[in-house]
């Protein structure tokens, strides 16, 4: 885009936006930053009186050195480049909230820099933030027109579980709040206090901007070609912290407001984690029945330890999980028969979900396991919510 070809309604829009700032975090992206500086070049106009913040955390391959060498040869270019470079790595959000506490520009556009955002959206991102109904732009995945380039099956199922935790597990609205690539107002942070854990700072400003309206405008999501994604391990350890630690915050915030995503993510927890407290019940009983006090088979020991790990997990799902305390025989008799015939119904059809991923669909093992464990799972706690515990579904 150059001064020439503008249209009348992205002249408007710049006349509005007295500055904007570009913060974009990186970490051995040298084989990627030239060339993203390169198409922002394309992009920014002078009259968007444009900052370019590029927040490295002391990248071994030479990225800080290479936006140096850039910015030298870019001085009358009409925007300005200014690089940060942190000592150690410290993470993906806490760079981004240094280059937001950076940010002098009225309007701050967080993008990544392995060319998977395109920076011919930043106009159209800056124009809808001059509406005032608008304080957040995010590109979007999933809204009509958005999409995804490049992602194998792994990547799609990942992004859509995280997706919806964060929906459900912290009452977000919008379809792509895992999007690394919005706009804001900036004053709509000024009050703040950043956590910066994990790798979506998104979150963390949707759920404590909470008054902040957000519009979704489509985009298409191009994966890397040079480079290796951050997606680790670690990655989505450090996304489970950021929910958690922001689950409590709203929770902190409205102590008194009975939300339903609140109260349902918090038995969901409950129940996963009684659920994992029987896999070491079941351990325990087989390993003591099969090797310490008696000789049995291994398989009978085994069916021993299932059967005591299904019923801790009964006990403690009543007493815990769904806070039922009320011990009458006839009813916790029953309960007792319905939990146990749910779960003997779960396992059955992780069984054969398997089996039919693997043999018929020739699935991965571990993509078909990971499939039926969780969809298993969920409907095990939700029929017993339901018909063992007697509680409505959403609640």
């Amino acid at each position: 885009m150059t001064e020439n070809n503008l249209s009348h309604i992205s002249k408007d829009m710049l006349s509005k936006t007295r500055s904007l700032s570009i913060v974009i975090p990186t970490y051995n992206e040298s084989k990627n930053i030239v060339r993203m500086l390169d198409s922002l070049r394309t992009a920014l106009t002078r009259e968007m009186n444009a900052e370019i913040i590029v927040v490295d955390d002391n990248s071994p391959d030479g990225t800080s050195q290479a936006v140096e060498e850039y910015a030298k040869n870019s001085e009358n270019a009409g925007y300005t480049i200014q690089i940060i470079r942190r000592e150690n790595k410290r993470g993906l959000s806490s760079a981004i909230v240094t280059g937001i506490e950076s940010a002098k520009g009225d309007a701050v556009v967080v993008m990544d820099s392995d060319m998977s955002h395109p920076p011919q959206t930043i106009p159209q991102m800056v124009e809808e933030l001059q509406n005032p109904d608008c304080d957040i732009v995010v590109a979007s995945r999933y809204v009509d027109g958005g999409g995804v380039s490049g992602w194998p099956f792994k990547r799609k199922l990942i992004s859509k579980g995280a997706t919806k935790i964060a929906q459900h597990g912290l009452g977000i609205k919008i379809k792509d709040p895992m999007s690394g690539f919005f706009a804001f107002k900036r004053h709509i942070v000024n009050n703040i206090k950043f956590d910066a854990i994990g790798y979506k700072i998104l979150l963390e400003i949707l759920v404590k901007a909470k008054e902040a309206k957000v519009k979704e405008i489509p985009y298409t999501f191009i994966n890397r070609t040079t480079g290796s994604s951050k997606l680790d391990f670690s990655v989505g350890v450090g996304y489970l912290q950021s929910i958690w630690k922001l689950y409590r915050y709203g929770k902190s915030v409205k102590s008194n407001e009975r939300r339903t995503s609140v109260h349902f993510l918090s038995k969901a927890g409950r129940f996963y984690t009684v659920g994992a407290s029987g896999l070491l019940v079941n351990y325990f009983v087989s390993f003591m029945f099969g090797a310490v006090l008696s000789n049995l088979w291994y398989i009978y020991a085994t069916m021993i330890g299932i059967f005591f790990s299904m019923s801790s997990n009964f006990i403690l799902n009543k007493i815990w999980t769904f806070e039922d305390r009320t011990f009458e025989p006839k009813r916790t008799l029953m309960q007792y028969g319905l939990f146990m015939g749910f779960s003997g119904i779960g396992a059955v059809f992780q069984l054969l979900m398997v089996y039919g991923l693997v043999e018929l669909r020739h699935v991965n093992y571990s993509i078909a396991l990971f499939l039926a464990v969780a969809i298993a799972s969920v409907g095990n706690f939700l029929l017993n919510k339901k018909w063992t515990f007697q509680e409505k579904v959403w609640s």
